[in-house]
Parts: structure tokens; C-alpha cells; sequence
């Protein structure tokens, strides 16, 4: 037999009997969890679906059951939420006689002997301190009374209840197989998480949701299944998933898609993208199966076409990252429009990006601007070349966290390790300049114990490093900045620049990824021949800002 998912209100719960076995731990919730789930359905308004006869719905997520015999459930998980759900029941029962109540379902707790007497008579409370479970459900019964106190003789219980009973479902994960305490633990292990895309899984496979002897849909659902696994295992691919994503979410990451075509979308409901599929497949029909799923399948097809499409992959990938798009708003135009036309929009929505940049006077200050515009000069600077077909690793972007970086050291910055900074700066120093020679004598002496002596050092050696520039003083422009990860950036941590061109120059021979432009920047790409390799002169840095102004001219606006 199969795994049963379906939802059910609670008022559908209370023709039943459950029980808790040995297992699980006791009744723990607290007055917080109790008066928020309270909060919940008092705050919820349902509301009529257009073109439809249903209303909205508050989901209380799920709980998983095994059937033992007629209408009698053992509870694996969800335990808490429906002994809740049963306390709350039963208050709102005492406003009747006892002739005109509601049957209310069953609940034993297999370890607590005298358990299900216990809960039928709540009003009567004296035994609570005898066992920790009684004390917690007691504690609950009288959140449950204080709340509804609180609420004032103007407060609508009879829609509450309404709300509660008949807009209020549980996700109902009936499990048919054999070991529940197998089921118990690999749940609370995390291993099989009852997330959205395992409850839509169930929608798309679970056969008892159709016909089972249409052999043509459960062909169908194979097909299905197939695809599912592939889809899933195309998004494990980290750059795949890092061109579409920012976060590092590790399963489940067809989800993502799930997300993306979710229209009612309710940031108070963790499992809002479920119920936006459960509402879908309404009729149980072959037909929706079909839909539902062509739709996803579209989703992923145009993702992964973007994705081995280079100047899509890098174009999208740009907006991404600097999140300045709607995914599903691109799908929906990518859909509509030709792809000549798509890339257009593309390029207008990277100079939307940019419109209120002024190159001339971004600083390094703007962290914001700056790194935008690095990126997108890294990522232009690739796809011009008309023999480089790398991709620009979005994945390693977001992963190592790439600092903006100085090419050139900045007086402001004074290095912690004072004398492996002395140590790194010293083979580099020229002692053909005027002051070679005496800083160098300056280093030997120095021991870095007096503050003030070490600073006038530092200050000297960044001047004696900068000497070829014609103003340090800007040295925070746009002119003397690059992209770096973040580990060889805070490696060197303000180092001079031979020692930051050496450092580059290994890391790069060590295969560790080094962006494109920065790697220009280190090896002189830009200089006049023979270049000077111990400084970053006036020239560089023109060339350097030149070359950054030509690559990205189409998309600033003017």
C-alpha cells in the first residue's frame, strides 16, 4: 500500500482516535507556542477564491499517522500540535450543554496511564503535578482560558471557532509502512523533512490522489518521478544553483521552482507553496498532472537554457546577483518575447542598474556601487573576448564573499602584524629611489614596540610605494580598486603592491580562481612596455580606469 497525503480540516480529525506511543517524547509546548498558534486563527480572514466555492485556509502543518485498525492512529509526529488542537477543542466545547457538544476525537499517550480520563475532564484539574506531561497540558488548558479571557465580551468566539473547525487544516501524512519507529527517526533526523517539494512530490506520485487502473498515468508518474530526480540533481550543480540563487540551500532545491510559480504566496505560511499545488490539483485529474507538471518542466527548461546560453548565463547572472531582478518576472517575459528581444531587455535592465552611478566619483566608501561595478566589468571583459569561453563562477563569487580591494596600499589601513608587514614590504623596497636606502635601515632598527615610530614608518613606505602616482590622495577612486576573495585579500591585509602582484601570481599558478580584471590589474595587462613591476604607477592606473570605462560605456547612461 502507498503513502496517503491529503488535508483535513479539524473538524474531520474528530471522528477519530489517536494515540501517542512510547517513543515520543511528552506534551511540551509552552504558553508562547500555545497563545501564538491562538494569535494565528484569531488573525486569519478567510476568503473566497475567485472562480471557485472555497475559501482560504489556515494550514497547521502536518502531522504523520499509521493506521492500526479502524479509525485508530498511532501519531509519529505532529503529537503537540494536535493535543493543541484538542485542548482548544474542548474549551471551546464548555459553552454547551453537555447533550449539545461536539464529539471530539480520542487521545491516549501510550506511557501516561490515565491520560485519555485526564483530558476529558480538564475543567476538574487536581492531579496535574503527578506526572510532567499533566503539568504542560494543564499549563496549556489555562493559556487556552486566559486568552479567550482576555478578549473582552466583543469577541466573536463563534467565528473563531468557525475559523478553527472549518478553515483550519492539517497536512495528513498517512505512512503505510511497516517500522513506526523507523518512520519516527529518520523524520526527526532530518533525513526526510516534511518541506513543500516532498508534500508536492506527493501530489505529482502518490497514484491514491487518480485512477490507479489508468496504467497510462501511473506511466505517466514514472515519467514524472524520472524527471523530478534529474531536475534535482541539475540543481545540485553549485554553479547552476548560484546563477539563480543567492542562499546555500543544500536539499530539496527543486523547491526553488515550486517557490517561483507559487502566485499566493504568504510569508506567515511555511507551507503556503503546498497549498498553492494542493489547490491545483482540485479535480484529480489526468489533466492537471499533465499541466502542473509541463509547467514546472517549462521552468526549468528556460533556466537551463539560460544557463549554458554564455551571454545569458552572464547577463542574468549579473542581476542576480546584485538582486536587482524577479526571476519569475524574466520568465514570464523570456516567454513572450523572441530571444533577440530578451537579450535587449536584459541590457536595459543592467543600465537600469547602473543609472544612478557616476564613475567619476564612485569611492570606496559606495561598497554598494563599487562591487556592482566590478562585477559587471569582470563579466563584460569575458564576454568580449572572442577565444575566452569560460563562464564567470558565480558559485565561487558568493561562496569566498569577494572583497573590494585597493590595488595599492592606503595609508589609513595599519597592518596588526607590524613587523610580518615590515617583513613582506622590505625585498621590494627600490634603493635607486632618493629613500631607498634609509628605509631600509629604518626597518632593520625598527622593533615595532613604539606606536608612533611604526606609523611614520608605514606612512613612508605607502608614500615610497606611491611615488609613481601623481596624487595618493584619491587613492580611494574608482581608479585604484579591484575584486578579490576574501581570503587572499585579508591574507595580505594592506600589503604593498609587488608583495599583493606576488601573492596574485602564486595563488594563480595554484589553480584558486583570480577574476579576470583583477589578474590584468597584477600583471601589468595594461602598461607600457618594459612596465615597472614594483609600483603602480599614474600610467597604470589611467590605462586600468580607461580599459574600465571603455568596457562598460554601452550601459552607463548619460
Amino acid at each position: 500500500m502507498e503513502n496517503i497525503l491529503e488535508l483535513k480540516t479539524v473538524n474531520e480529525l474528530q471522528e477519530y482516535k489517536f494515540y501517542v506511543p512510547s517513543y515520543q517524547r511528552g506534551y511540551r509546548w509552552s504558553s508562547t507556542e500555545v497563545t501564538e498558534l491562538l494569535n494565528d486563527i484569531s488573525e486569519f480572514n478567510p476568503r473566497l477564491v475567485e472562480a471557485t466555492d472555497d475559501k482560504t485556509w489556515y494550514c497547521l502543518q502536518p502531522i504523520v499517522v499509521k493506521e492500526k485498525h479502524d479509525r485508530t492512529f498511532e501519531v509519529i509526529d505532529g503529537q503537540q500540535r494536535l493535543t493543541t488542537i484538542y485542548l482548544i477543542l474542548f474549551y471551546l466545547n464548555q459553552d454547551y450543554k453537555e447533550d449539545r457538544r461536539d464529539k471530539l476525537f480520542d487521545l491516549d499517550y501510550e506511557t501516561r496511564h490515565g491520560s485519555k480520563d485526564f483530558l476529558k475532564d480538564l475543567e476538574n484539574i487536581k492531579d496535574e503535578e503527578k506526572c510532567i506531561d499533566f503539568h504542560f497540558i494543564a499549563n496549556a488548558y489555562k493559556t487556552i482560558n486566559e486568552w479567550f479571557n482576555n478578549k473582552g465580551i466583543n469577541f466573536d468566539k463563534n467565528n473563531f471557532k468557525s475559523n478553527f473547525k472549518f478553515h483550519s487544516k492539517v497536512i495528513w501524512y498517512l505512512s503505510n509502512e511497516d517500522d513506526s519507529i523507523a518512520i519516527f527517526t529518520r523524520i526527526n533526523i532530518g533525513k526526510i523533512p516534511l518541506t513543500n517539494s516532498e508534500l508536492i512530490k506527493a501530489l505529482f506520485l502518490n497514484s491514491s490522489n487518480f485512477d490507479k487502473t489508468d496504467d497510462k498515468l501511473r506511466l505517466r508518474q514514472l515519467e514524472i518521478s524520472t524527471e523530478w530526480d534529474f531536475f534535482e540533481h541539475s540543481l545540485q550543480n553549485q554553479k547552476f544553483w548560484y546563477f539563480l540563487n543567492q542562499n546555500n540551500s543544500t536539499t530539496n532545491r527543486i523547491e526553488f521552482i515550486f517557490r517561483l510559480m507559487n502566485d499566493n504566496n504568504e510569508e506567515n505560511d511555511n507551507y503556503s507553496t503546498f497549498r498553492f499545488f494542493s489547490k491545483k490539483f482540485a479535480s484529480k485529474k489526468q489533466i492537471d498532472l499533465d499541466e502542473n507538471w509541463n509547467e514546472v518542466k517549462r521552468y526549468f527548461q528556460t533556466f537551463n537554457e539560460w544557463f549554458h546560453e554564455r551571454e545569458l548565463y552572464h547577463k542574468i547572472g549579473y542581476l542576480v546577483s546584485i538582486e536587482d531582478v524577479n526571476l519569475k518576472e524574466l520568465y514570464l517575459i523570456s516567454d513572450k518575447i523572441t530571444k533577440t528581444e530578451f537579450k535587449l531587455h536584459l541590457d536595459n535592465l543592467i543600465r537600469n542598474s547602473l543609472k544612478n552611478i557616476d564613475l567619476n566619483k564612485l569611492q570606496y566608501s559606495d561598497g554598494k556601487n563599487v562591487r556592482k561595478i566590478l562585477l559587471l566589468y569582470n563579466i563584460l571583459t569575458m564576454l568580449t573576448s572572442d577565444k575566452d569561453n569560460s563562464f564567470f563562477p558565480f558559485d565561487l563569487y558568493k561562496n569566498e564573499k569577494w572583497d573590494i580591494e585597493h590595488i595599492t596600499s592606503i595609508k589609513d589601513k595599519i597592518p596588526d602584524n607590524k613587523l610580518e608587514w615590515l617583513s613582506d614590504a622590505k625585498p621590494y623596497i627600490d634603493t635607486n629611489k632618493s629613500d631607498g636606502k634609509n628605509l631600509l635601515k629604518r626597518i632593520d632598527k625598527c622593533d615595532c614596540k613604539d606606536d608612533l615610530e611604526f606609523k611614520s614608518l608605514f606612512e613612508d613606505i605607502v608614500t615610497h610605494f606611491n611615488s609613481e602616482l601623481n596624487d595618493d590622495d584619491d587613492i580611494n577612486d574608482i581608479s585604484n580598486l579591484t575584486l578579490l576573495d576574501r581570503e587572499t585579500n585579508r591574507g595580505y591585509k594592506n600589503a604593498v603592491f609587488p608583495f599583493k602582484r606576488n601573492t596574485i601570481i602564486n595563488r594563480d599558478k595554484q589553480g584558486i580562481f583570480i577574476p579576470i580584471c583583477t589578474k590584468n590589474v597584477f600583471l601589468k595587462y595594461f602598461s607600457e612596455y618594459p612596465p615597472k613591476i614594483s609600483f603602480w604607477t599614474q600610467q597604470d592606473r589611467e590605462s586600468y580606469e580607461k580599459d574600465l570605462f571603455s568596457v562598460l560605456e554601452e550601459f552607463l547612461i548619460k
